[in-house]
């Protein structure tokens, strides 16, 4: 059975992760929500042959290479319980896009159905970040790997499917941003 996918991307600090398990919270039955930097910590605790060179990676201050990454992400979609999955903070950069874009591309049965960008301003977002115990630093260098690879995924997504990428006002009350973003599933999907 093809499962149905939503990218939920955002800057450091937009407040994707909450907007996504807020969502799946709601519709437990038809959505499961995925946090990839989850996913792979899961993997570490269970000490898989994955978890274990992913562990390696995160010890040594490294970045986990894209293609775990994206094995990692394939194996919870196909395992999920719902036949909607809503996959928050990925991709993170260019290379995991057209990665991902490639295997997709070749599988019958994942579909993107939308990607959908949780929009706050810079302020607004270290604020939320540095509140969840980040660094400044920290929060300056994702910010600006997200931008510089924002432009780039939204040229893909106008290649890839016709009115794929939204941007929802992450700015709103938490509820507003969750009643937006259900308006786009209920087009995507019967929830």
């Amino acid at each position: 059975m093809s499962k149905k996918l939503i990218l939920l991307i955002g800057s450091p600090g937009s407040g994707k992760t909450t907007d996504a398990n807020y969502i799946a919270k709601k519709h437990q039955k038809e959505i499961t929500s995925y946090s990839t930097g989850e996913l792979i910590k899961e993997e570490i605790l269970k000490e898989t042959g994955i978890g274990r060179i992913a562990k390696y990676y995160v010890d040594s201050g490294l970045l986990v290479p894209s293609s775990i990454v994206i094995d990692v992400i394939l194996t919870a979609i196909h395992n999920a319980p719902t036949p909607m999955v809503i996959l928050d903070g990925f991709p993170r950069k260019v290379k995991q896009l057209n990665i991902f874009g490639d295997i997709l591309f070749h599988t019958q049965n994942i579909d993107v159905v939308s990607i959908i960008e949780v929009k706050v301003n810079e302020e607004t977002a270290k604020k939320r970040f540095l509140k969840s115990h980040g660094t400044e630093e920290t929060f300056e260098r994702r910010l600006k790997s997200y931008n510089s690879f924002l432009s780039e995924i939204e040229d893909r997504c106008k290649t890839y499917k016709k009115d794929i990428f939204h941007v929802i006002d992450g700015e709103e009350e938490l509820e507003t941003v969750i009643e937006e973003i259900d308006k786009l599933l209920h087009h995507y999907i019967a929830l």
